[in-house]
């Protein structure tokens, strides 16, 4: 692949970039703009939504007819490492989870009926949305195939469904939910999606999971569905889609968690090249320390391994290929990655990074989570070892 940008992509990228050092970052350090949950509070958010909708930098992933951007994959990843420069960043362009899987899916899938009444609200910013897969034990976590215990079953002209999730994120604010159901014990067409709005009667939410924190909106919350009827017209594709419904998804999904990983990675390592140029120890600024260079040399390397297969895999998902071995290395090694930078910042800005004076202990609680997020690592290395059994020496095959 050619890893030049195009002209007008690097043009978007440079204007995402001056947006989040005017308009976002100066946020991160006014306690007023944080919500209780500490993430951007709405009275801060939605100026700055409007601020990206009128600067043209709104919903990239989705098409000009719908009031997006239209990029593909590769643009998408040049635009998201810059939103996520900063804590606040991508929520801010309509680029953040669980929405921006949510409307990729929906967009690829959708009926136009469907489009119009379950995306469209989401393109604008008007909603929010959740997508309601993962269940207690001994219910699915990544094997919903085999696992899922919530069941819909069918009554007349309806669905009913009955059953618990959790780790449900964003549901607190979500209003349009896509949910994924068991239709019948079929170990591959056993699942179904289905479309239900946060008023529907017949489910609640539990609780709000609490967690390290800090949180996306929403939370990551426990649901009880309890006879939730949903009528035929918002089944999503087919009965017994809903495992492939979840790939399509989870596939561009994993990938714009790495695009936004990798930003928030870089976005550590500035702090600390910023500190280590100013800051003198022993007769010496502390960048001219080897041991200093070491820790940023090899952290900024592996951010770059990180984003060059990131970019591997969005270039092949734009040309069509699922790009299942490219999206698991490359969330395996991003997740490292970033948890490597926002340490390494932490470490060389000693107790300033351990405080609240900088973002880096945020970025750091908040970095856990990405080894455990759409597959845990250990999950993904297990998928890559069983293409490799398959495969063998095609594991490695150069594109022809």
């Amino acid at each position: 692949m050619d890893f030049t940008l195009p002209a007008e992509i690097d043009s978007l990228r440079q204007q995402v970039r001056a947006f989040v050092d005017s308009e976002i970052i100066p946020l991160e350090s006014d306690p007023t703009a944080y919500d209780e949950h500490e993430n951007i509070a709405s009275h801060a958010l939605e100026p700055l939504k409007e601020k990206a909708k009128q600067a043209g930098l709104w919903s990239p992933q989705m098409p000009k007819e719908r009031g997006g951007m239209g990029l593909g994959v590769v643009g998408m990843a040049a635009l998201y490492e810059e939103m996520n420069r900063s804590i606040f960043g991508p929520v801010c362009f309509n680029a953040s989870a669980p929405d921006d899987g949510n409307m990729i899916l929906l967009n690829r899938v959708g009926t136009p009926a469907q489009k119009d009444h379950w995306l469209q609200p989401i393109v604008d910013g008007k909603v929010r949305s959740s997508f309601v897969m993962t269940e207690p034990d001994p219910g699915s976590g990544s094997d919903p195939a085999g696992m899922m215990l919530t069941r819909a079953e069918k009554k007349g002209d309806k669905w009913v469904i009955n059953g618990r999730k959790w780790f449900i994120t964003g549901a607190e604010v979500a209003e349009h939910f896509i949910l994924v159901a068991r239709t019948s014990d079929d170990p591959r067409k056993g699942l179904s999606c289905f479309l239900h709005h946060r008023d529907d009667p017949g489910w609640r939410i539990e609780r709000r999971i609490p967690i390290m924190g800090p949180e996306e909106h929403g939370g990551h919350c426990e649901l009880v569905y309890e006879g939730l009827e949903i009528p035929e017209e918002n089944l999503l594709m087919q009965v017994g889609d809903g495992l492939k419904a979840t790939q399509i998804r989870l596939g561009t999904a994993r990938l714009t968690h790495c695009m936004r990983w990798t930003g928030l990675a870089k976005r550590a390592l500035e702090i600390a090249q910023s500190y280590v140029s100013e800051r003198v120890a022993f007769g010496e600024k502390l960048a001219d320390h080897e041991s200093v260079q070491t820790l940023l040399g090899d952290a900024a390397m592996q951010i770059e391994i990180g984003r060059l297969l990131t970019m591997k895999a969005a270039w092949k998902l734009d040309g069509g290929d699922f790009a299942r071995k490219e999206v698991s290395m490359a969330k395996i090694v991003v997740a490292d990655a970033l948890h490597q930078a926002v340490d390494t910042a932490i470490q060389l800005n000693g107790a300033r990074g351990y405080s609240k004076d900088t973002p880096l202990e945020w970025m750091y609680r908040y970095a856990r989570q990405a080894r455990l997020v759409d597959g845990a690592s250990e999950v993904h290395k297990m998928v890559l070892s069983r293409y490799l059994m398959a495969e063998g020496q095609d594991f490695w095959a150069w594109g022809v």
